[in-house]
């Protein structure tokens, strides 16, 4: 089990937002199975684990270009 703050849990809610809907679960899971492994879980491990996931699943607009 992850234990996150209230400012923790926000902050992946928040990074979730912008990531297709079809992908958002493998962005959580990647997310818990990064932290997962921590014995004591801080807003640094949240943020590397963020950042790392949204590397692999965020699909940036393309803004009208192809």
């Amino acid at each position: 089990m992850i234990r996150l703050t209230d400012s923790e849990l926000a902050a992946v809610l928040a990074a979730a937002k912008p990531i297709a809907p079809h992908r958002r679960d493998a962005f959580l899971r990647e997310i818990a199975d990064a932290l997962a492994g921590l014995s004591d879980v801080g807003p640094g491990d949240v943020g590397r684990a963020i950042r790392v996931a949204q590397r692999a699943h965020f699909d940036p607009p393309t803004l009208g270009r192809e």
